[in-house]
């Protein structure tokens, strides 16, 4: 079914949510790595609508840098009184202007699982259908909270929606409910919304009564029944905030598995909306994958794993990791009990073994750093093998200094490198030696006190102790032999 372009979508936004019992704008509450309005947009995007408008009141400096920073183009309007949907609506049309005809979608900022098909399906049947108004419905479980969709008995079309607060005990039994989300005439609309009055329970203008007046005079008012009534849930407290996430969660780990990832357990696995795959990536249970993360093709990543805004290379393994804002090379190894921070690349082949903590380094081809290191401010060539328990020593309280290592190094165990210091290609470092100076190319550097051994000094300063009676044995064992 064709669609044409819709005029303007507008989403509702100006609402505190008290319910959330939180400091934070509800719509500006996150799942799986976007804003609650954040995911509308997106969705509306879909549509490719000639302009986008947002509603905003409650805090809306926030929810406006929000939408300003992530959200390029989007316009907001301003809703100074919350006095209901239509209200909110009739700011919208002011901000876009009286010439605005065709198409408007209207819908809500807290339902993150609606989705751009649903809406393309929405807009495809107002369009085809010839209709004034197209309300997207759906028939869940329990309606309780909900509008009542009423429709005609003898000819199925829908005659008004009733709030559940003004609705008869015979309509709140009806299971078919309005998900506030519609396909308008915007010139149609702009003339209606002049007509809602306000004797209500709340006294405020509802976009619903729209129906019931463009019905009153003369238009079709028709439906678009949503093929999973999830994808309308709104929120309004944590417990449907952490429903929808979960519903969400499930929704991406289909995708991802469908599309060649293999999860050992997709239960335990949580996935941000930005994640991307390449077929044949693992991910093993207690993982999460946040931002702009990607794992690519053949890689393995987990058990217990936090990955954000990390790219794992092809053939790569990360176990037991925390990694943020890192690049592991193809076929590099990471962990387990590994830390990347922000700035790390891994060349191809490369490792960050176990108890290994990076930030702001730049490991080359084939290089190893096993276990208990910290490596920061570095640059570290090729095929170079890092002994355990060294340390970058990269600040000196008040700015950070750089280290170079080069290709095919050899450092030994338990050192420091005192940055600003360059080791040169193919050089060595003795085991404990403090470096403070450059080491040229194809040397050794020996940076330790010259070992002094005091015979008898546990005789004399430990007498009778366990380790004196030790040492007197082992003494009396060589003169027997002896």
């Amino acid at each position: 079914m064709s669609v044409n372009r819709p005029a303007a979508v507008v989403v509702l936004a100006a609402g505190e949510g008290t319910r959330m019992k939180s400091k934070t704008p509800k719509v500006l509450h996150e799942i799986c790595g976007r804003s609650l309005v954040g995911h509308v947009v997106c969705a509306a995007r879909e549509l490719a609508p000639e302009h986008l408008v947002v509603v905003v009141g409650h805090a809306s400096e926030q929810v406006t840098g929000h939408l300003t920073e992530r959200y390029a183009g989007t316009r907001t309007a301003f809703q100074a009184e919350q006095n209901g949907t239509g209200h909110a609506v009739r700011m919208a049309l002011e901000e876009l202007g009286p010439e605005l005809t065709g198409t408007v979608v209207v819908v809500c900022g807290d339902t993150p699982l609606l989705s751009g098909a649903t809406l393309t399906a929405l807009t495809a049947t107002h369009q085809a259908d010839g209709n004034a108004v197209t309300v997207l419905t759906a028939e869940v479980p329990d309606s309780t909270g909900y509008g009542r969709i009423v429709r005609d008995a003898a000819s199925g079309a829908v005659t008004t929606i009733v709030e559940h607060k003004d609705a008869t005990a015979a309509q709140r039994a009806i299971l078919e409910i309005n998900s506030g989300v519609f396909a308008f005439d915007g010139q149609l609309l702009t003339d209606a919304l002049g007509k809602v009055r306000t004797d209500n329970s709340q006294g405020e203008e509802y976009l619903t009564d729209v129906l019931g007046i463009l019905r009153a005079d003369g238009h079709r008012v028709g439906a678009s029944v949503a093929t999973d009534h999830r994808e309308i849930l709104g929120i309004n407290n944590r417990v449907q905030l952490s429903e929808a996430r979960r519903l969400l969660n499930e929704r991406l780990l289909e995708q991802a598995m469908l599309a060649g990832v293999t999860m050992m357990d997709p239960a335990s696995v949580l996935l941000d909306v930005s994640v991307t795959f390449e077929p044949d990536a693992i991910v093993h249970p207690g993982t999460q994958l946040l931002g702009a993360t990607h794992l690519g093709e053949g890689s393995e990543v987990g058990p217990n794993t936090r990955l954000k805004d990390t790219r794992v290379g092809s053939r790569a393994r990360v176990d037991n990791t925390v990694a943020d804002s890192a690049d592991v090379g193809d076929g590099a190894t990471v962990g387990p009990f590994a830390y990347l921070r922000p700035g790390t690349r891994l060349g191809v082949n490369s490792k960050a073994g176990t108890y290994v903590e990076m930030k702001s380094a730049v490991i080359g081809e084939g290089t190893k750093v096993p276990h208990l290191s910290y490596v920061g401010d570095a640059t570290i060539g090729d095929f170079t093998n890092i002994g355990a328990a060294s340390v970058f020593v990269n600040y000196d309280g008040e700015a950070k200094h750089h280290t170079t290592i080069g290709s095919h190094c050899k450092t030994g165990s338990d050192n420091m490198f005192v940055a600003p210091v360059t080791v040169g290609d193919g050089a060595y470092t003795a085991a404990g030696s403090v470096i403070t100076k450059d080491v040229p190319a194809g040397s050794l550097a020996v940076a330790r006190g010259q070992q002094r051994n005091i015979e008898g000094w546990v005789a004399r300063k430990r007498p009778g102790s366990a380790a004196a009676q030790a040492a007197a044995a082992a003494s009396d064992r060589a003169t027997d032999e002896n």
